[in-house]
């Protein structure tokens, strides 16, 4: 193992990188690989910059590449977590990813396009099934630490899980994908608090156990560490 590894990591929105600061940096530290991340650049004007959404692919490719620029020592990795849902179209490979309803085989023909598009190989490209919400299916249960008045609605949840081979396969229809369904059984449901919160008391390992594709992203971010 080697003595220090860093990863940038540009998230999709504020979900996204408090889960990053909240779970995944302490546990991919136990392999010395320090992190940052911050969320993908929509705007900016004289006074600020403006983070957090996946508006286009254009915007996002220049804020990686920047990022890229600024930090070029060979020995820093970067990485995206981007959803699925709601992909722009103007994303690499998108419209020939519509040609397989292999949802996993689809998944990883677009992220082989980013990488192809970013062009650097310290670039580890990664597109999260359907989104963010749908890693909280890993475990709906944990719904009642934050939410105990919604015990009916949680075993819905639980219900919806079964439906499906993995949480990674609850769909992309939008009124039926991960966090649609959460929000209609729970209304009040804080997708940025809470959301990143329940997914830490998830846990990493648990999380990889019920999500191949998420599981196949952070075996790649552990073995940097052997790089």
């Amino acid at each position: 193992m080697s003595n220090f590894i860093r990863l940038n990591i540009t998230a999709e929105g504020q979900t996204e990188e408090r889960f990053v600061k909240e779970t995944l940096t302490s546990y991919l530290g136990n392999f010395n690989i320090a992190t940052d991340v911050r969320s993908v650049l929509t705007s900016k004007d004289r006074r600020k910059e403006y983070r957090g959404g996946l508006i286009n692919y254009q915007k996002a490719k220049k804020d990686i590449q920047s990022w890229l620029k600024h930090d070029n020592n060979p020995d820093v990795f970067f990485t995206t977590m981007f959803d699925f849902y709601a992909l722009p179209n103007d994303f690499p490979g998108f419209s020939e990813s519509l040609k397989t309803n292999d949802i996993y085989a689809k998944v990883e023909f677009l992220e082989s396009e980013f990488s192809k598009d970013i062009n650097d190989f310290r670039f580890i490209p990664y597109i999260q099934l359907h989104e963010f919400e749908a890693l909280l299916f890993s475990k709906p249960s944990v719904f009642i630490d934050e939410y105990f008045e919604h015990e009916k609605a949680i075993q819905k949840l639980e219900n919806v899980l079964h439906q499906f081979e993995n949480p990674e396969l609850i769909n992309d229809n939008p009124s039926t994908a991960p966090s649609k369904r959460i929000i209609k059984l729970i209304p009040e449901f804080d997708k940025v608090n809470i959301g990143a919160t329940l997914a830490g008391k998830i846990g990493i390992q648990e999380l990889k156990t019920s999500c191949k594709h998420f599981n196949g992203w952070i075996t790649k971010l552990e073995l940097l560490s052997y790089i």
